[in-house]
């Protein structure tokens, strides 16, 4: 009976580690695209205008993002700890 209660405990650890990398990768994939996607709407908008008001609109833009962008960093660093004491906890 123990040894079944361990093998789930196990496995449901597994299947945890598993979704949170899978959860971390996706966030990080995300972040990345996010940043690339950044660039490209900043040089756009370099070449396709050149009034200062455009340039200032896409620099709120660029911090909001930014600030998303590390928001969502330290959301994926608190979930691997998460996750680094759920497996602590869970042997």
């Amino acid at each position: 009976m123990e040894k079944e209660a361990g093998a789930k405990m196990t496995a449901s650890a597994e299947g945890q580690a598993r979704y949170g990398q899978s959860v971390k990768g996706l966030l990080t994939e995300k972040v990345s695209t996010c940043g690339a996607d950044v660039i490209a709407l900043t040089k756009q908008v370099l070449k396709g205008s050149h009034s200062s008001e455009s340039l200032r609109k896409m620099a709120i833009i660029t911090t909001h993002l930014q600030y998303q962008q590390e928001a969502i960093q330290k959301n994926v660093e608190q979930s691997s700890n998460l996750q680094d004491q759920l497996n602590h906890l869970l042997k």
